[in-house]
């Protein structure tokens, strides 16, 4: 089993990113420019986005950071994203999710500019990717392409296995695996929570990428011998030994699966700061483009 370590191969890329940012920055006296938006106190919510503002600063992006109560109305919001949209300093918008029950994500989604939409999230971007068209991977699926091509790993012909239909993760990663290109050309199929043979078709993933939100969902007896496994779920769970009273947990049962696979994301360490990785990417192309 060989570790498919996210945070060693980030560092790694994020260096590549910071000399062609520079590059791009003597070339054109452009700074690429990531607007970030957080609304309310979630403390996971405010320790991604604050990663975020890191990693800009790493490669040489310039960012700001929008706080606002969770008291913040949807009407000022979309206001605050109409100004962006705009703003022809900025190249890339980011709305961290959640959002208050009281603001409906899709209005948000939809009124960032398809062209400073660096999440991947809105409906003409999701369009062009399901057409293969060029546009913003959401930046999950395009950190999980980045680590299987950084690490050398064969998709073509094999069968991959995505678990979970989200529209950030799930649909997205089934469409790009599909893809002609590499990482690529694989056959697919997608399982989700109403499936009936679920072990059945998971014992037959040479690529297994498993983002269905219940921790240490996947067994042993899941996962074909030799298959590469990605673990894109994270959760708390309750532990009175560890030192913030919690563990972060994937979907898979590291320590089980760990033995039998080819290679594997930790939780957390894998997916996660390759998700960072993409949000970097698709700030820069906007930063090109625009």
């Amino acid at each position: 089993m060989q570790l498919l370590d996210g945070k060693a191969l980030s560092l790694q890329i994020k260096e590549e990113l910071a000399i062609e940012t520079t590059e791009f920055k003597n070339k054109t006296g452009k700074t690429p420019h990531l607007a970030a938006i957080l609304v309310g106190t979630d403390g996971a919510s405010q320790t991604y986005v604050a990663s975020k503002v890191k990693d800009c600063e790493m490669v040489g992006f310039k960012s700001s950071l929008f706080r606002y109560d969770d008291t913040l109305s949807e009407k000022d919001l979309l206001d605050k994203i109409e100004s962006l949209n705009a703003d022809d300093d900025v190249d890339g918008i980011l709305v961290q999710l959640p959002l208050p029950k009281h603001i409906a994500v899709d209005k948000v989604t939809q009124a960032i500019d398809p062209a400073k939409d660096v999440d991947g999230f809105h409906p003409a971007n999701v369009g062009k990717l399901s057409m293969g068209l060029p546009t913003f991977i959401s930046a999950t699926p395009l950190g999980i392409l980045l680590m299987l091509e950084k690490k050398g790993i064969e998709t073509e012909g094999k069968h991959c296995v995505v678990m979970g239909r989200s529209n950030i993760v799930g649909y997205p990663m089934s469409i790009l695996m599909a893809r002609k290109g590499n990482p690529g050309n694989c056959t697919v199929t997608m399982v989700h929570s109403r499936t009936k043979n679920m072990k059945e078709i998971t014992l037959q993933a040479d690529i297994l990428i498993v983002a269905i939100g219940k921790y240490e969902f996947v067994t042993k007896d899941m996962v074909k011998p030799g298959a590469v496994v990605i673990d894109v779920g994270i959760t708390r769970v309750p532990d009175e030994t560890a030192k913030r009273g919690y563990r972060l947990k994937g979907d898979v049962k590291f320590d089980e699966v760990s033995e039998n696979c080819s290679f594997i994301t930790p939780v957390p360490g894998g997916v996660g700061p390759m998700t960072r990785v993409g949000l970097l990417y698709n700030t820069l192309l906007a930063a090109k483009r625009n």
